[in-house]
């Protein structure tokens, strides 16, 4: 640490750092000063502040201070938001004493903002590459004063589909700068680039890439299927680290789980690329913060997210590739600290974890996932091991420990401090043993059949069979055999060495759920897969039919086949066909013996009584009378029915230019033959609107016309009526309005 500049020094050792790690070490060697780099060195070997230090020669020179901010002096490029923020933390506190100004161009934030602080000047610049490149392009980022070019993570950025944006990047900026590549892993495509925008770099791989992450403790736990999520649960309960990542491959999965660990008393957040940019950043804080101990994330937090305390890694779903699982387990085991990577491998994915343990050159510790009862022994020896049991006790807790002591006895007080630590805690979960890959099924050996009565006419099937007969029986599924469903009854095979204890727990009725067994001397006839059981309504078995499902797959026994392979003759013989009867015509003459006529045919289709108009009888509808007002007895036609929705006549006397006048209020009518219209005011000129102006619009038609008006009440339908009617003659009829 003696070359580094005294800012430099005097940052590193008020944050305790009394040495350098190799990768730190090599990239501050004065030979390599101003010399463009490509370094690959682990993850968590310290490679955000090994550049900090790189470039510190070039940006300051020989001064030890900045001098005013204006156009940039460096540009870190990061592949994802939480990294370049992380290394923005990470620089400000190394050039603190330098007086730099650092400002940030990343997607998820405001643009403007980002316009306004390049404006005023920066330092340095860390940034993603997409958000970079549209500053550039708007022309807010100045790149002619670029002394240094770093990109962290470069094989990342790669594989995020950045190429097209790093070139244009690099392609902006001076060729006079200096360009620094920061990698785990050096791949065809990094050395490419390198060789394009590099001026004979320098190589740089530390001796701890021998060995890849010498301090984390690979656990490779073998789980059954529907055991996953349990296995998570007691490997979070065993380890109980202050800070934790569980990995997940997709959305769907991270949001799941999430629930499943909240549920359970664990204080969780989730990380994944569908969250926006605050929800990301409040959930990495409140991990830093200790407010929340586990995260849920997809690898967008496999790449140089750096956690205080973060001793455990879980792969709830192994990654798709070995550069992945690196990268992932990475997370722990940072700056020496000790680590552990969990990986959760059901029995499907077994050979894949092999593979990817081989491509990584990581050797792991397989075994099942902890137990129930390794979990609690855990807590009780991490109790045991507490410091307060040597603590003497103070005098503030003097009173309320001798007021327990004198209240309670010591096996009460230990007793009721056992359970409130177990309550603190989420309960762990039992596990099945994990299921090995299954092999060729063994034989199952001498047996005895039992049968019992239904089969499928009863809805027998062999999967409410078997938990019947060993919970009946007192046997395990594994003395249990075949299983075959006939038509009337139903076999079960029984193991020859659990067939005693069998009967014996049935009793001599041999008594189950669904009936009484019966031990069968010889096995029944139909030993293999049965073929199609008779029909309900007796008639032999469909042709095509499928044979019964029974328990197991072996094949139909000879006798099913002899009993339901058709027979040879019938099989050959030619089935008469009836010729098909003629339909009725007309016009054709028939014999004696020939049957009556039918109806003529019509068609598929039904004819109804009511389209037949021959048949259906006519029945006239008899019209109502009505009487006439004006003369006595008088009778006159009834109206004819109106159509629906229609409107009726108006009301009122008929007048002699035309419509009733009538209000629209549903008032009385006020208008006369020959008088005023209704709707002028008083004085009014006739024909005006309701309290219109003159020369409105008439509401009447010329004499002759039909009224049309809208009824207002009985009262005035009568009224109109009776003043319709001349003397000696009839009321005109009413026409519906068109």
């Amino acid at each position: 640490m003696s070359a580094l500049k005294k800012v430099i020094a005097d940052a590193l050792a008020q944050r305790g750092y009394d040495t350098l790690t190799p990768v730190q070490e090599a990239v501050s060697d004065p030979d390599l000063t101003g010399r463009d780099l490509l370094v690959s060195a682990q993850t968590g070997s310290g490679k955000t502040l090994g550049f900090g230090l790189a470039i510190a020669p070039t940006l300051l020179g020989d001064d030890e201070v900045f001098s005013p901010a204006s156009a940039p002096l460096a540009l870190v490029i990061a592949p994802t938001r939480e990294l370049a923020l992380q290394v923005r933390r990470e620089l400000e506190w190394v050039y603190a004493g330098a007086g730099a100004v650092l400002a940030s161009c990343v997607g998820g934030m405001d643009m403007r903002d980002e316009r306004r602080a390049l404006g005023r000047g920066a330092h340095i610049v860390v940034a993603t590459p997409g958000r970079l490149r549209d500053h550039i392009m708007r022309g807010s980022m100045d790149m002619t004063a670029l002394r240094a070019v770093v990109l962290d993570e470069a094989d990342e950025m790669l594989d995020l589909g950045f190429r097209e944006d790093l070139e244009f990047i690099l392609g902006s900026a001076p060729e006079t700068r200096q360009t620094l590549l920061f990698s785990a892993t050096v791949p065809a495509a990094i050395a490419k680039l390198a060789k394009n925008f590099q001026n004979d770099a320098v190589r740089v791989a530390t001796k701890a890439e021998e060995s890849q992450h010498a301090d984390i403790e690979y656990r490779a736990m073998s789980v059954a299927a529907r055991d996953s999520d349990n296995a998570i649960i007691n490997v979070l309960r065993y380890f109980e680290a202050p800070n934790a990542i569980v990995f997940c491959n997709t959305r769907a999965m991270v949001g799941r789980l999430t629930t499943r660990l909240s549920n359970r008393g664990f204080s969780v957040v989730a990380l994944s690329g569908e969250l926006s940019q605050s929800e990301r950043t409040h959930a990495l804080q409140a991990m830093r913060d200790g407010r929340a101990r586990v995260c849920v994330a997809t690898d967008v937090a496999a790449r140089g997210i750096d956690l205080p305390n973060l001793d455990l890694v879980v792969h709830a779903e192994l990654p798709s590739n070995h550069e992945t699982l690196l990268h992932r387990s990475g997370r722990t085991g940072r700056a020496g600290r000790k680590g552990v990577s969990a990986l959760i491998v059901p029995p499907v994915a077994r050979k894949k974890a092999q593979r990817l343990l081989g491509w990584a050159k990581l050797s792991a510790t397989w075994g099942p996932a902890p137990s129930a009862e390794e979990v609690m022994a855990q807590d009780e020896a991490r109790m045991l091991d507490d410091p307060d049991w040597q603590t003497p006790v103070s005098e503030a807790e003097a009173v309320g420990v001798a007021t327990l002591l004198e209240r309670f006895s010591a096996e009460q007080i230990a007793a009721a401090y056992l359970r409130q630590l177990r309550n603190r805690h989420s309960a762990p979960e039992e596990l099945s043993e994990p299921e090995e890959k299954p092999g060729p099924r063994e034989p199952f050996g001498p047996s005895t059949w039992f049968s019992l009565p239904g089969g499928h006419g009863a809805g027998a099937e062999p999967r409410r069979l078997l938990p019947m007969i060993c919970k009946a029986g007192g046997i395990t599924r594994d003395d249990v055999g075949a299983i075959r469903i006939q038509g009337n009854a139903s076999y079960i095979e029984v193991r020859q060495s659990a067939v005693d204890g069998f009967v014996k727990s049935l009793g001599a009725g041999l008594q189950v759920e669904d009936g009484a067994l019966t031990r069968l001397d010889t096995p029944p006839a139909i030993a293999g897969r049965s073929g199609p059981g008779p029909r309900k309504d007796g008639k032999p078995p469909r042709k095509g039919a499928k044979p019964s499902r029974s328990f197991d797959a072996a094949p139909q026994s000879a006798a099913d086949k002899a009993r339901y392979a058709p027979a040879a003759d019938t099989a050959a013989a030619p089935q008469p066909v009836e010729a098909p009867k003629p339909r009725y015509n007309p016009d054709r003459s028939y014999d004696s013996e020939a049957p009556k006529p039918r109806k003529p045919y019509q068609g598929d289709k039904k004819v109804e009584r009511w389209q037949d108009a021959s048949t259906k009888p006519h029945k006239p509808r008899a019209k109502p009378e009505r009487v006439d007002p004006t003369r006595d007895g008088a009778v006159s036609p009834a109206e004819p029915k109106r159509a629906s929705g229609s409107k009726p006549y108006g009301k009122g006397p008929k007048p002699t230019g035309g419509k009733p006048a009538f209000n629209k209020s549903g008032g009385k009518p006020t208008g006369k033959p020959g008088g005023k219209p209704a709707f002028g005011k008083p004085g009014g000129k006739p024909g005006g609107k309701p309290g219109g102006k003159p020369g409105g619009k008439p509401s009447g038609k010329p004499a002759g016309g039909t009224p049309v008006g809208k009824p207002s009440s009985k009262k005035n339908r009568a009224r109109a009526a009776a003043a319709a009617v001349k003397p000696g003659g009839t009321a005109p009829p009413r026409r519906n309005k068109p």
